[in-house]
């Protein structure tokens, strides 16, 4: 029987586990992940559980140990196989399991690999994943022989999926999907074999060394394949999603990006005509002109920190049936469980292409929506010890600052927010990787460069570059 186990203090973030394989994750790591949350689970009554995984080349190991770990707690695991993250949340659900957990590195580079969560109550994170680390610590494991049933639930998850679709009230629509060679691949097949018009298919099987370009899909670069498509084949629109499916990217029938804000602010105005007034949450990072649209359509628009788990619990305690983050992470407790799902995402926005009033299209339809000078999600390398400490110093010299700028906003959200009436910028720490990460938007060009320009000089005081 294995003992206590001491992981690498870096792996254990906000809401999940994650590292560089071979260098602070390993399959010992894995299999402590298995007992200190197994033990967590059965503790608190748990029998069952589910385990899947993305197709990295290093999920296969990692999820062998993961499940070795339950089964030495003396629970039975439900073997899911290959498929998206949200696969796994969709079956604890469906099959009323007790936890569960999904090896995927997501968005992050090939050599990375990590583990998301789930017990009784929900997505494990903030100081349950450092409670896992502390069971770990200490051994103080709980003991049992359970064992390991495969279980395929690809017909059930897509049937579920497929369950809200109502395209067939409108126009057919020419699809093209982009799976970057992740997860999303596993299901894509039987997805869009049940879907009216024509789809066509990117870099649909999975592999872990994502050939063609890398699934993250908030990095323009890696849309270009989509954007051609698009173009060269006459589609309605493009849908691309992250290593693991629950990211989405869109662009639209022009060939341009949909930032996924002005994606929240056009699901809210479907989702807003069966819960008028209800609250939808976005991200620190998302627009101003988003909260907006949000209030001119009668929601209640309320910022929230950034952090699936962060914005899945924050939904649940105002009861919210929509939100989402600029990453790409919607969530929708309209019609589904309220947990980061890109596939329901793509059947929730084929639902409002297919059905625009006078036949528009995705781009003639987002042509009022108000035009922002803003950059993406700019990430950018720090060192892992440091990234904190640089946010919280450039925190304290905004909010000096603002002492005497009656002007200037501060908020400390999720990092520090400064607006301004020209606009505002974001600067906060990534809870999955060494970075930093930032935005800027601004109401014109030449406003935007000097809210650009302020950020940078905040960073070049403690010796940071930031890539504008």
């Amino acid at each position: 029987m294995k003992s206590a186990h001491e992981f690498n203090p870096v792996v254990l973030r906000e809401y999940d586990i994650r590292g560089i394989v071979g260098e602070n994750i390993g399959e010992d790591d894995a299999y402590a992940i298995g007992r200190a949350l197994g033990t967590k689970i059965v503790r608190a009554g748990g029998l069952r559980v589910a385990v899947g995984r993305d197709g990295r080349n290093s999920s296969p190991a990692l999820a062998e140990a993961v499940m070795q770990g339950f089964v030495d707690c003396g629970l039975t695991v439900m073997n899911i196989g290959v498929g998206p993250s949200p696969m796994l949340y969709f079956t604890v659900h469906d099959r009323m399991l007790d936890g569960g957990l999904v090896v995927t590195g997501s968005h992050n580079p090939s050599h990375y690999n990590g583990f998301k969560m789930m017990d009784q109550k929900g997505s494990v994170f903030g100081d349950a994943v450092q409670e896992i680390g502390r069971i770990a610590a200490a051994g103080d494991y709980e003991s049992g022989q359970g064992e390991v049933q495969a279980l395929d639930v690809y017909a059930t998850y897509v049937a579920r999926l497929i369950r809200d679709l109502e395209v067939s009230k409108g126009r057919p629509l020419k699809v093209a999907w982009d799976c970057g060679n992740g997860a999303a691949g596993a299901v894509i097949h039987g997805f869009v074999g049940k879907l009216p018009g024509e789809n066509i298919l990117l870099f649909d099987n999975v592999d872990g060394a994502f050939p063609n370009h890398h699934p993250d899909p908030t990095v323009d670069e890696n849309l270009k394949d989509l954007q051609r498509a698009v173009l060269e084949q006459g589609c309605d629109l493009g849908i691309a999603f992250d290593g693991d499916a629950d990211r989405i990217g869109v662009v639209d029938d022009k060939g341009e990006i949909i930032r996924c804000d002005t994606l929240i602010a056009l699901y809210a105005a479907d989702v807003l005509k069966d819960h008028p007034g209800a609250p939808i949450i976005g991200d620190i990072k998302c627009s101003q002109a988003m909260f907006d649209e949000i209030t001119r359509l009668g929601g209640k628009a309320e910022m929230w920190k950034t952090g699936h788990s962060l914005i899945k619990s924050r939904m649940k305690e105002l009861s919210a049936p929509l939100a989402g983050e600029l990453s790409g992470h919607i969530f929708f407790a309209d019609r589904y469980y309220g947990y980061d799902d890109a596939l329901y995402c793509a059947v929730r926005l084929l639902n409002i292409v297919a059905n625009f009033e006078g036949g528009k299209s995705l781009n003639e339809a987002l042509a009022d929506f108000p035009e922002l000078f803003n950059t993406p999600e700019i990430r950018f390398e720090v060192d892992e010890m440091e990234k904190f400490a640089i946010v919280d110093k450039v925190l304290a010299a905004m909010q000096k600052q603002a002492e005497t700028d009656t002007d200037m906003q501060v908020s400390d959200t999720d990092g520090v927010r400064v607006v301004t009436p020209k606009g505002w910028w974001l600067l906060r720490a990534s809870n999955t990787q060494n970075a930093l990460t930032a935005r800027v938007e601004a109401s014109r060009k030449t406003y935007l460069e000097e809210m650009k320009e302020m950020l940078s000089a905040e960073l070049e005081k403690l010796g940071v570059v930031i890539p504008f």
